[in-house]
């Protein structure tokens, strides 16, 4: 990963959703190896920022951009270079953790090796459910194969709602330690969060009424 083009911005981000303006002039950048936590209350648009960034949601206004260069010019690009993980694990009940990686990774245009799926799942102590259908699976072990996806397809923006979702303490301090080796590589995130994961130093935005 080039540290040198992993920078996020948006400016004056304005969002609708129906009838209702969930937020408005929002302003941020993430350089490489940063990370913006977004906080506020349920309701304020934490969801539906990350939407946005991840090209999801239309913005009723202003520019979001990676480089400098708006992501609307290019979206299928700015696809390929995220993750995004939100609330639902987007994991196929028929299908195995270690299926589920491959298909994922092939969305993003990418081939994965057997052995990077196999490093993802053991990262995320997945490593005996690799072939196991994902109907079989607890509600934890499903988010951590969600989120074993950072790891078998390498991606610079990462965009996690909640990521800490029906984790226990070991999983979560997985997960902040494959967040410091992604900062580590120059890569960005944005986290919704209401606490509980190791950031490490970062930016934070805060969402709510009036915003």
């Amino acid at each position: 990963m080039d540290a040198s083009t992993a920078r996020l911005s948006a400016r004056s981000l304005t969002c609708d959703r129906g009838e209702r303006r969930v937020f408005a002039q929002v302003d941020l950048e993430v350089r490489p190896g940063g990370v913006l936590a977004v906080v506020g209350p349920n309701g304020a648009g934490k969801s539906s920022l990350l939407r946005l960034l991840a090209g999801l949601l239309p913005p009723a206004g202003g520019v979001i951009a990676w480089n400098g260069q708006a992501v609307a010019d290019e979206p299928e690009v700015h696809r390929a270079r995220l993750h995004y993980i939100g609330h639902l694990d987007a994991l196929k009940p028929t299908l195995t953790p270690a299926e589920m990686l491959a298909f994922h990774a092939a969305l993003r245009g990418q081939q994965i090796a057997a052995s990077a799926i196999a490093t993802a799942l053991e990262t995320f102590g997945l490593a005996r459910f690799a072939d196991l259908p994902a109907r079989f699976l607890s509600q934890g072990q499903r988010r951590r194969a969600a989120l074993a996806r950072l790891i078998a397809s390498p991606a610079p923006l990462w965009l996690l709602d909640e990521p800490t979702l029906a984790l226990d303490a070991d999983s979560v301090a997985r997960l902040a330690a494959v967040l410091a080796r992604h900062r580590e590589a120059g890569g960005v995130a944005v986290i919704a969060t209401h606490g509980g994961l190791e950031l490490g130093a970062h930016e934070t935005l805060t969402l709510g009424a009036g915003r």
